[in-house]
């Protein structure tokens, strides 16, 4: 009895030691990654993971081609393949496209890293960790790179821009390890921005395989043994359903406002919205789009690596050219806020990644338009306000008539080409020009305008 229960116990230990096959004849998701990575890019993934494992798909081709993005973004993409219990294979695509600073991180993340021909990855410094060129002209061709290296860090003086490249190399390498690639030319592709072709990759270990298209993608990749979520799995790719993920309404949504530029145009208009709607209560229509655009805008900022001191310098200059149509200051107010405008626009996104940059022409027409809208329509409410007032009660005050007919205790005069009834403090004789001095309902208060004829 007891060498069943060893054999028994044998048997068991084997099975768990055996691969487990993902079942055939299932669903695999295409999801496609194209452009900069940013929020919109992240929730694509993450929501897709998500749908994936409600579903029941057995496999995740993430296709790719971005020039890079934001660090936050590309991270939180990075904890949600590495949390995945569908394999998910990243695979650069198609020929000519590129897998470059952060693509290289969430590449290196994935289960199985592919590529087309034609394509290539690397770059992975990203801007945000460590945005600088390094001085190299300066030392020998002797040097060897670690002796280089350890002078770049001494001659720049950056210590904390060094701490975030060591961290980026670190993490970088970290996900080399998780999948058993090649972690130093992770180090070159982090410190010296290296780049490799699809066909070098594969040579150096970086990549698993190299396809043409998805179909043969699934054909290679069949019976492949990768770790998910620490244990071992074989992929059954034969007969596997590919679908694309479309992505749904709320991230079409957020991968519109996030843009920079459209964030920075909503933000404005929520601000110009609100000012005018309380600078004339009742306009009403100022109010709901500047609302509605200021929480668009606000809701795109929460996502976005936003500067608040340029925030600050946006509402600084648009109260200081609104002070300048208020109270001419020859100048000084209208250009100081120009200049804040233009300042706090320029550092409103904190980064250098170019796709997460406002454009530079946007900044200066709007800057402009806003400077000469602001005076002009201030001076235009300015005018209008001084003007005097041409209808209702107000404009009754001090308007002059005459009497037409004093007779008993009836006083009635002619005003505006109106006849009114009257009350008067003092003898008012007929066709006498009265001055009304005030209005009780529907009756007018006069006083003589003049002497007694």
């Amino acid at each position: 009895m007891n060498k069943f229960r060893i054999v028994f116990l044998i048997l068991i230990g084997l099975s768990l030691l055996l691969p487990v096959q993902v079942q055939a004849g299932g669903k695999a998701w295409i999801l496609e990654i194209k452009g900069a990575i940013g929020p919109a890019t992240s929730d694509y993934l993450k929501r897709g993971l998500e749908n994936a494992r409600d579903e029941g798909v057995s496999l995740i081709v993430l296709k790719m081609d971005t020039p890079g993005g934001l660090d936050l973004a590309m991270r939180e993409m990075i904890q949600a393949i590495i949390a995945s219990p569908i394999p998910v294979v990243t695979y650069v695509a198609p020929s000519g496209a590129r897998a470059a600073s952060a693509g290289t991180y969430i590449l290196y993340a994935s289960h199985v890293a592919a590529m087309a021909p034609g394509t290539n990855l690397g770059a992975a410094t990203p801007v945000q960790i460590g945005g600088f060129e390094f001085p190299t002209d300066e030392f020998s061709d002797k040097d060897d790179k670690e002796n280089v290296q350890d002078k770049i860090a001494k001659s720049t003086g950056d210590t904390m821009t060094h701490k975030m490249i060591n961290d980026a190399e670190a993490y970088l390498r970290s996900l080399a390890q998780m999948h058993g690639r090649n972690q130093e030319w992770a180090a070159e592709a982090v410190r010296e921005s290296a780049s490799l072709s699809a066909v070098d990759a594969l040579e150096k270990g970086v990549i698993d395989l190299i396809a043409d298209d998805i179909p043969q993608l699934l054909k290679r990749l069949n019976l492949r043994s990768v770790k998910v979520l620490g244990q071992e799995r074989r992929l059954e790719t034969k007969g596997l359903t590919l679908q694309v993920y479309q992505p749904d309404w709320r991230n079409r949504l957020l991968s519109v406002i996030t843009n920079p530029n459209v964030a920075y145009i909503l933000m404005l208009l929520g601000i110009y919205g609100l000012f005018f709607e309380l600078y004339n209560p009742g306009s009403v229509l100022p109010g709901v789009i500047g609302g509605i655009s200021l929480l668009l805008a606000l809701f795109a900022f929460q996502v976005l690596p936003v500067n608040y001191a340029g925030i600050a310098l946006i509402l600084l200059g648009i109260a200081f050219m609104v002070g300048e149509a208020f109270a001419p200051s020859f100048g000084a107010l209208g250009m100081g806020g120009l200049f804040a405008f233009v300042i706090g626009s320029v550092i409103l996104i904190d980064t250098d990644t170019p796709d997460y940059m406002i454009s530079r022409p946007l900044i200066g027409g709007i800057s402009l338009i806003s400077l000469f809208f602001f005076i002009w329509v201030i001076h235009a409410l300015l005018k209008i306000r001084s003007r005097p007032i041409v209808s209702g009660r107000e404009e009754m005050l001090g308007a002059v008539g005459k009497c037409l007919n004093n007779d008993g205790e009836q006083l009635q005069v002619y005003v505006h080409s109106e006849t009114w009834n009257a009350e008067a403090s003092a003898p008012i004789a007929l066709e006498q020009r009265v001055k009304v001095v005030g209005i009780d309902g529907l009756t007018l208060k006069v006083e003589p305008n003049s002497p007694n004829p």
